[in-house]
């Protein structure tokens, strides 16, 4: 047996940080990952910079006029540059601990054999760890829903796994209308697959305002996206040459012949392999770690972190997770999940999406006295600089405080303008500011001049 001072388990954003801080103040860490591929955890080899190494390599492709065959090739570049980028990375990020003086990295499975004690399942040997603090960073995997032969295709491929596929597919169908559906879509329609999104639910992105989802989807339809909604599933078969997607459509059944199945239904916390029932640890009914306001779980000096924990999914939120738990063992304990401010997000379509806060019909709900602001994409000089005048901007103003309730920008560099709208809500600027601020000229940052212009 060997003791630390702290075990972390999961080499995600919050865990590699908490390692190398808690190394730097002379703790003896261990930090444990049964993946030698996820050194860094899922943002930078299956996730957030893959993916969006392909959003750039994609944008590029659909600017040229070029052939199927032609893009293919791109295609295939891009998926070399993808795999160089995430190899440096993770690299990188295996030595920022491994080096370290007081920081011990073991690839291997790791499990609890009690709330102070974890096994190390390694090559040929089982090592066992103790720690009075352990911190449990394991992510969250796809979900697979059981639609007869899904699991069983081998044309089938998950978020993490398509990051990989060598081959442009000339027909793609995605199962699942969510962000992450979405983003695969709009790489791939770049690229120049023809592609169809499957989504059993009839409201396309439930969760924004009817006028924002109505944008997004006709933009998407408008560059060759087909759009099933209500769609129910029935099988997936493989055939020789193609796969054949079974479902019932509000018009009727239809079989859709396709080269490459996505599977996009969600992510679920990764538990499976930690035991921790002989911990005590305790679960939330959807499978997450339970955690408090300062992310401990029911049992003193176990904490959790990240995607396990079953809020947010983004790696920021990991990092501020990092934050919370810096904040209660080496800090002042102020920190906690209800003072980190407004979440921002976006999703990185063509045009990106994003957004902070409340939408219009939460805003009402919550019983708010409001005004919106709004904005066509089309009348920023700098959009039309850049050819992308598709989008629309979005604001619900409080109107006792004049602050900003939530902000929805599906616009080009949405994703850059999308945080100085999250700091003038965190710091309770009222909207005045934003919209007399003197911006550069010409960014897509000026337009909140004529945003907020109300």
């Amino acid at each position: 047996m060997k003791k630390y001072d702290a075990v972390i388990i999961g080499f995600g954003k919050g865990g590699k940080t908490l390692a190398g801080t808690l190394a730097a103040n002379r703790k003896n860490v261990a930090l444990i990952e049964k993946d030698a591929d996820m050194y860094g955890g899922t943002c930078i080899n299956v996730g957030c910079i893959p993916s969006k190494s392909f959003v750039t390599s994609a944008a590029f492709s659909a600017k040229l006029d070029s052939s199927f065959e032609e893009k293919a090739k791109l295609y295939r570049k891009a998926v070399e540059k993808k795999t160089r980028l995430t190899a440096a990375l993770r690299d990188k990020n295996y030595h920022k601990v491994a080096d370290l003086e007081n920081a011990d990295v073991y690839n291997g499975t790791a499990s609890f054999l009690d709330s102070r004690h974890v096994a190390v399942a390694l090559q040929g040997e089982t090592l066992e760890l103790e720690a009075d603090q352990i911190f449990i960073n394991t992510g969250a995997r796809p979900f697979v829903p059981p639609i007869e032969g899904l699991s069983d295709s081998r044309r089938t491929y998950i978020s993490e796994t398509i990051l990989s596929l060598e081959e442009l597919p000339k027909r793609l169908v995605i199962i699942g209308g969510g962000y992450i559906g979405m983003e695969f879509a709009s790489i791939y329609t770049n690229f120049g697959s023809k592609v169809t999104v499957i989504q059993d639910g009839e409201v396309f992105l439930p969760r924004e305002d009817r006028d924002i989802a109505d944008a997004v989807a006709e933009s998407l339809k408008e560059r060759g996206v087909r759009l099933l909604l209500s769609t129910k599933i029935n099988s997936v078969r493989d055939e020789e040459a193609e796969t054949v997607v079974s479902v019932e459509t509000p018009e009727g059944g239809e079989k859709i012949s396709a080269d490459t199945v996505l599977i996009a239904t969600g992510r679920r916390p990764n538990v499976n392999d930690l035991n921790l029932d002989a911990a005590g640890v305790e679960l939330t009914p959807r499978g997450a770690v339970k955690t408090d306001e300062f992310l401990e779980t029911n049992v003193p000096g176990i904490y959790a972190m990240g995607d396990v924990v079953g809020g947010l999914q983004f790696t920021y939120i990991s990092l501020d997770d990092f934050r919370i738990v810096k904040s209660q063992i080496l800090g002042d304990k102020k920190r906690t999940i209800k003072n980190r401010g407004a979440v921002p997000y976006s999703v990185f379509l063509d045009p990106p999406f994003s957004r902070v806060g409340l939408s219009e019909t939460e805003a009402a709900e919550q019983g708010y006295e409001y005004k919106i602001a709004k904005l066509p994409a089309a009348a920023i000089p700098k959009a039309n600089v850049l050819g992308q005048k598709t989008g629309l901007l979005k604001a619900v103003i409080d109107t006792k405080t004049n602050e900003i309730l939530g902000a929805h920008l599906f616009c080009a560099e949405s994703h850059e303008m999308i945080n100085l709208i999250k700091l003038a809500m965190d710091v309770h600027l009222p909207y005045t500011v934003l919209r007399d601020t003197i911006y550069t000229h010409p960014t897509m940052s000026e337009a909140l001049n004529d945003l907020f212009n109300i």
